[in-house]
This record gives C-alpha cells, sequence and structure tokens, in this order.
C-alpha cells in the first residue's frame, strides 16, 4: 500500500510567483543554482540526512533534510547509506554548503506500508503521514530519487499520556560562551558539539522526569537551522540528555523576509504540539534571553489547559551580556494559574519543580 503526500511548508508552493518577489529569495534562487550545478559536475548524488520524528498511535511526523552529496562520502550503515561525515561526527561548513535538493521526492516505508512525500525550497520534508504503530521508539526507511537509503528513528507517544517537555537548547541546556550575533557563524563554521558546554544539572533533571514518567515525551525547541540537527544530536547523546525529537527551522529568506523568523518558530511548534496532543500538559524550559519567557507567556494564555509548568533558567551577567541582554518583563502575572520557577541550573529548578509536585522529592537525591 502507498500514498503520497506533501510536506507542511507554506513554502513548498513552488508554482506560486510571491515567492520570487522578495530580493533575497533571488538571491537565494542563484547561490542555490551554483551550487547545484557545481555538485552536479562533480557528480553528486541526492542524500537523506534524517532527524528524528515523532507521532502517535494513527500518525507520525517524519523529518528529513535532502542534500546533493558525494557517493564516494557514503559509508554503510544498518543496511542503509549515510554522509560519512555525519557517521563520523564531523561538524561544519559541509552540512552548510551542501546543495539542498527543492521540492525532492523522498519515499518512506512504515511498517511495510510505503508513503510519498515531497520536500520544501530548503529541500526540508517535514511530512505528516498516516500509520499505526505501537508506542515507543521506532525506525522508518527513507528512500532518495537516487536510491539512497536511511534509517530514521520516530518517537510514538502513547495514548494517555498528560505530561510532556519542551526544551530550548541554547542557554538552556547547552552554553556557549559566544555574542549571539557570531553563534550560529561560528559554531557552524568553527567548532563541532565538543567546544560546547552543558548546562549544570540539566541533564540530570531531565533524566530524572523521563524516570518518573517514562512515557512522557522530550521535544528539544530551538531557532537553529536544520542543518546542525546531527551535531546537536551528538551533543545532547553525549551529555546524558533523554533522546528526543529536535524542532529546528530553516534559515532560508521567505516571500517577504530576509531570514525567518527565530520566535515565530517556536510559537507555531508550540500551537502545532497542542494541536496535535491536546491532552498534554507540557513542562517549558527556557532561559530568561530576550525571547522565551515572552514565547511561554503567550502559549500559556492561549493553552492554559496545555501548560502545566513553565521553568526559566536564570542567565549569568556573563552569559545575558552574550546573549544580547535579560528579558525586561517577567510575564508571569499574566498566567496565574500556570506555576513558573526561576533558577541558575538544573539543581535548583529540579528543587523547585519538585515543590510544585512536578517531579517527585525522592527523585532530587539519587541515595534518598
Amino acid at each position: 500500500m502507498s500514498s503520497s503526500i506533501e510536506s507542511n511548508h507554506p513554502e513548498s508552493d513552488h508554482h506560486g510567483v510571491k515567492e520570487r518577489t522578495h530580493l533575497g529569495m533571488r538571491i537565494d534562487d542563484a547561490w542555490h543554482s551554483v551550487q547545484t550545478n557545481v555538485a552536479m559536475k562533480r557528480g553528486h548524488v541526492e542524500t537523506i540526512i534524517p532527524y528524528t520524528g515523532y507521532g502517535s498511535g494513527t500518525w507520525i511526523r517524519v523529518l528529513a533534510r535532502v542534500v546533493l552529496a558525494d557517493p564516494e562520502e557514503m559509508a554503510p550503515i544498518k543496511g542503509g547509506e549515510v554522509l560519512k561525515t555525519i557517521k563520523e561526527g564531523i561538524r561544519g561548513w559541509r552540512n552548510f554548503t551542501s546543495a539542498p535538493v527543492r521540492y525532492a521526492k523522498v519515499t518512506v516505508e512504515v511498517d511495510g506500508e510505503t508513503h510519498h512525500v515531497t520536500a520544501d525550497r530548503g529541500g526540508i520534508v517535514d511530512a505528516r503521514i498516516d500509520a499505526h504503530l505501537t508506542p515507543g521508539w521506532h525506525t522508518i526507511t527513507l528512500r532518495s530519487a537516487d536510491g539512497m537509503v536511511v534509517e530514521s528513528p520516530v518517537r510514538v507517544v502513547e495514548a494517555g499520556i498528560t505530561f510532556g517537555v519542551v526544551s530550548d537548547i541554547d542557554d538552556t541546556v547547552m552554553v556557549t560562551a559566544l555574542p549571539r550575533p557570531f553563534l550560529a557563524a561560528w559554531n557552524t563554521f568553527v567548532l563541532d558539539e565538543h567546544a560546547r558546554a552543558a548546562t549544570p544539572g540539566m541533564a540530570v533533571l531531565l533524566e530524572r522526569i523521563t524516570q518518573q514518567s517514562p512515557g512522557a515525551p522530550v521535544l528539544y525547541l530551538s531557532t537553529g537551522a536544520w542543518n546542525v540537527a546531527p551535531a546537536l544530536t551528538r551533543f545532547l547523546s553525549r551529555n546524558l540528555y533523554p533522546a528526543g525529537p529536535k524542532l529546528l527551522t530553516d534559515w532560508g529568506p521567505t516571500p517577504d523576509r530576509w531570514f525567518r523568523s527565530g520566535p515565530e518558530h517556536k510559537r507555531s511548534s508550540l500551537k502545532r504540539l497542542a494541536d496535535e496532543f491536546p491532552d498534554i500538559k507540557w513542562l517549558l524550559i527556557g532561559d530568561n534571553g530576550q525571547h522565551d519567557e515572552e514565547i511561554y507567556a503567550d502559549f500559556a494564555e492561549q493553552y492554559p489547559q496545555n501548560v502545566r509548568a513553565i521553568a526559566i533558567r536564570q542567565l549569568t551577567m556573563g552569559e545575558a551580556v552574550l546573549a544580547g541582554g535579560r528579558s525586561k518583563v517577567k510575564p508571569s502575572s499574566r498566567t496565574p494559574n500556570v506555576p513558573w520557577v526561576y533558577a541558575p541550573d538544573g539543581a535548583e529548578m529540579s528543587a523547585q519543580l519538585a515543590d510544585l509536585g512536578i517531579i517527585d522529592h525522592s527523585f532530587q537525591n539519587p541515595a534518598g
């Protein structure tokens, strides 16, 4: 059995004229043409970079990126193929300079059923497909038009689960001591995940939550680009954070903007989760930099039934300077029925969440 599904991207309407009106998109088109021509002359083929998906018992969200890559850089793994640069953990310029395959056709195999999905103009596959899978972790297969095959993990949330975690990444679970204007470029082209530091106590906090509530999904929400997802996955795994889908974005231009809005990406992602899992109350974890408090407060106002609590990591003075300052307004008064906690690290945040009854006090002390 097979089905054909378009990816869930408003930008994927490549027959429209509107998307070509902005200068940023015209420049992007020109650069993409150069990338593609060079890649084709070098014999590069369509290759899929898989990302962790999620779903319920009746559907899954498939996430991936299709790029043109050198077939000589392919290495077999679990019956499929994956870029050596990704397999070996090498982070850097190749993830950003590889030409995306616009509107690529991808074949998805789930539990013996075949589905056909389409990427957006940035090569991003973001498709919801019907699937009947048991709760827990599953592996699906993705195949490109050039026959390259990869396997992708999917977390299926059990029906009846009423608690989950959505956590920001930068300055919340991970700290990189660089000014925000230089952070993206530096992390992209210079550093790998070894140069980043885990926020003290945050991995322990999230692990305790998953121990106490084994079925609770943990998702990582960031304004970072999909290109860095493999490095983020390695960082989270190396620092013992619970595995979970990452909801990232595409930095490319839109019909009316040079770059996509990071805050809007977070807002729309949270609203989507509320629609997809109406019975789950989320613990929202972020930091008191520029946007998280306001974004979470807005979401809690609109979806109070889907917020268990909001936990904000307080940046140090140095971190706040590098992040461009702290939030000026404490919006907790706008959500009187949603508890807020503020803490500089995971240990103190854990203590306050225990006082609220969100985690058991017995999880505070492993020896207790």
